[in-house]
């Protein structure tokens, strides 16, 4: 029986030898050194020697960052190769370009999927208006002709991009490295701007993205230090239906009022166990758990900016006697506010001032203003 069982085995093996089984590859030699990260949870960089580096995005998907001589190292034959410094980008997720902004590197975005109607950061608009970026189509139908006439390094994309595998197929089969990010899915507000460091290192600014963020975060550390205001805070914004989008507890902008000093008042929310940092609720289930909030803040990003309270009120009556509503607590953010990653540091400094109180009518807050 043993007999017959072994040489079962060693058929197999050489059946699977033959069929061109894949053998574990135990060649990658072991790194030289990491990338500090102090907040960022969803990337990683692992150093091998001066020139070439692993990244490691969302715990799965590996890219090789090379220098453009550099030849591929030995174990790392089958790794997506970007080679940086990058010169040619499409970017395909415009929560990045504020990144590459304030690294003094938007010259290197050459191509957007987003029109100069839809963005809010003037320095895109610029790039756009003077012809040094070039909108190369939305990031499902990207202009393949354009980036293959003019070229293109790395492909940027948010996870958008899993709805429509094919895209990512096409640009990876045309010889673009594509770069999913998921900066938005950081727990931590800290975590989606330490993606700089990553933005630094793809564009030959590591100093100075490591520089940026040491003061983002010392600014953020102070404002976490200060004693909780005890106000409770709605974050939301209505849709065409009638139906209320909020933050999930976990995301990154909850977590944003409670560095400011103040705390979630949606604290029932349905079980969403999606990738997605928003959930959707009805407008009596909002109600019930906002009218005693403290400050009410409407998010402007998608449905437009809000001014006067008679519109709140013409999209939801309901909300006429919330607390918030009656002693003058509603604020909308700017419709800058998502696409500016940076500022994040801004964006709770601004929060802090409207929970302690000392955010009147005569302040030019950054990123919001008080509806009337």
């Amino acid at each position: 029986m043993k007999r017959s069982v072994l040489i079962a085995a060693l058929a197999l093996c050489l059946l699977l030898s033959a069929c061109g089984a894949p053998k574990p590859d135990r060649t990658a030699p072991e790194p030289t050194g990491h990338m500090a990260l102090e907040y960022a949870e969803n990337f990683s960089v692992d150093y091998y020697g001066d020139d070439a580096a692993l990244l490691t995005v969302a715990g799965s998907e590996q890219y090789l960052l090379l220098e453009h001589d550099a030849a591929i190292p030995q174990g790392f034959a089958d790794v997506p190769v970007i080679r940086c410094p990058v010169e040619q980008v499409y970017l395909a997720s415009s929560s990045v370009a504020d990144l590459f902004a304030q690294l003094d590197a938007l010259g290197c975005v050459r191509f957007t999927s987003t029109k100069a109607s839809d963005w809010r950061l003037p320095a895109m608009q610029e790039a756009l208006s003077s012809g040094s970026t070039l909108y190369a189509g939305k990031f499902s139908a990207p202009d393949y002709e354009l980036l293959l006439e003019q070229g293109s390094d790395l492909v940027v994309e948010n996870t958008m991009i899993f709805h429509e595998p094919a895209t990512r197929e096409k640009l990876e089969t045309l010889g673009f490295p594509v770069l999913v990010e998921y900066s938005s899915y950081e727990p931590h507000p800290l975590g989606r701007v330490e993606w700089i460091k990553l933005y630094g290192l793809l564009t030959g600014r590591l100093a100075e993205a490591e520089a940026f963020f040491a003061e983002q975060a010392e600014t953020v550390r102070q404002l976490s230090a200060v004693e909780n205001t005890g106000r409770t805070v709605a974050f939301f914004y209505i849709t065409p239906s009638g139906a209320v989008v909020v933050r999930k507890s976990a995301d990154y902008v909850t977590r944003m009022i409670e560095l400011a000093g103040g705390a979630s008042a949606l604290t029932d929310l349905p079980e969403d166990d999606s990738a997605l940092s928003s959930v959707t609720i009805q407008m009596e289930s909002f109600y019930a758990q906002a009218k005693d909030a403290d400050v009410l803040i409407y998010n402007s990003t998608v449905p437009g900016d809000l001014t006067r309270l008679e519109d709140l009120l013409a999209q939801a009556p309901l909300l006429s006697d919330c607390r918030a509503v009656q002693t003058g607590e509603v604020w909308c953010t700017e419709q800058s506010m998502f696409q500016q990653t940076s500022a994040t540091a801004g964006m709770i400094t601004d929060m802090h001032r409207i929970f302690s109180g000392e955010a009147d009518d005569t302040d030019r807050l950054q990123f919001m203003h008080r509806v009337k």
